[in-house]
């Protein structure tokens, strides 16, 4: 069962790019959020969204919000694209699949490659945006026009 708009982040854990645990009550239900999942460290489109989210994200960051990228790349492959294109933002891998499922993100491209899919979570943990597009460069505008909502 997908999550969608109106319901509340359930509590997962993970590793974080730093090979530390990552607890999402970290960050969900304190700050608003941006939760984007993406198919591999990267390819085109993947680094396209990641340095998107870069660019814009002293936006996020003044507007109190936190992005944290999730895939199934390995904790190693997330530290060198995070540290390849100077990502300043949380990655977590999610290699068994555990987060993606508990999303309810679909496989993209024919069921061929992860979905990739962005939410945005308000301060209660609560989804307020819910984007699924193959089209990377949509993701981050989306999400930053809703923070920006989010926080008036």
């Amino acid at each position: 069962m997908a999550l969608e708009i109106g319901d509340k982040v359930p509590e997962f854990k993970a590793t974080n790019d730093e090979g530390q645990d990552f607890n999402s009550l970290e960050v969900i239900g304190k700050k608003p959020a941006v939760i984007y999942f993406y198919p591999k460290n990267f390819t085109p489109g993947c680094t396209k969204e990641a340095c998107d989210f870069r660019d814009s994200y002293t936006d996020f960051k003044e507007l109190g919000a936190e992005v944290i990228g999730i895939s199934s790349d390995s904790v190693k492959s997330h530290t060198k694209f995070k540290n390849r294109y100077k990502l300043p933002f949380i990655f977590l891998s999610d290699a068994q699949g555990k987060i993606r499922k508990l999303f309810g993100v679909k496989a993209g491209l024919l069921g061929l490659l992860p979905g990739r899919e962005t939410y945005v979570i308000d301060q209660e943990g609560i989804i307020q945006l819910k984007f699924n597009s193959i089209n990377a460069a949509k993701h981050m505008s989306k999400a930053l026009i809703k923070i920006k909502e989010l926080i008036k």
